[in-house]
């Protein structure tokens, strides 16, 4: 009678494949310490065999003797040539990262495009905050067209520049053209020839 994979156990490294992980469970069984540490070494020796060093071998039979503790639950007690990561490593989370208040004040630009046009209201004036207002305003440009794509006037992306930096970048749409933005055509289907 046949086995499913999902009547067996889960692999806890499914890169290594199911015949690894049944010689590592034969391994934990095994009763004498030196047959079991023998056996371990063979099994990193597969291991090896199964991926090739990138690095230098050392750091490769390294890591995979952590894979090996790893894929024992950490209940693998042999004789290592080096200390072995700690569960509790694992057990851990990382921070939280912070990303402001999560409502931006025009939907459409997002809480990242806003951030940006702020940092750069902050920026002295010169060459690379007029860049980089440029390179701003023809983003905001691109977002409005994806919702209207029948058209965006360049004055009103620099109304919005003006009121998002509290007046300090003001452009009138005699002073700056922004980038005509194409809509690309869609892809029509042609018929198979028979």
């Amino acid at each position: 009678m046949l086995t499913y994979n999902n009547h067996r156990n889960n692999l806890i490294l499914p890169e290594y494949g199911r015949n690894i992980q049944n010689m590592l469970d034969h391994c934990l069984q095994i009763e004498d310490r030196a047959e079991r540490t023998r056996c371990a070494r063979s099994i990193v020796d597969a291991m090896c065999i199964l991926f090739p060093s990138q690095g230098s071998p050392a750091a490769q039979r390294r890591k995979l003797w952590d894979h090996l503790a790893i894929m024992s639950d950490f209940k693998l007690d042999v004789d290592l040539p080096f200390e072995l990561v700690h569960p509790e490593e694992f057990s851990s989370k990382p921070e939280p990262v912070a990303i402001g208040s999560g409502q931006a004040r025009r939907r459409i630009y997002g809480c990242l495009l806003e951030m940006m046009i702020c940092e750069m209201a902050k920026m002295e004036p010169g060459e690379e905050r007029d860049a980089l207002v440029v390179l701003l305003a023809n983003h905001m440009k691109k977002l409005q067209l994806a919702v209207n794509p029948e058209g965006v006037d360049d004055e009103k992306i620099f109304k919005d520049l003006y009121e998002m930096t509290d007046g300090v970048i003001n452009i009138k749409p005699e002073e700056m053209h922004l980038h005509e933005f194409a809509i690309a055509p869609v892809a029509g289907k042609k018929k198979k020839k028979k």
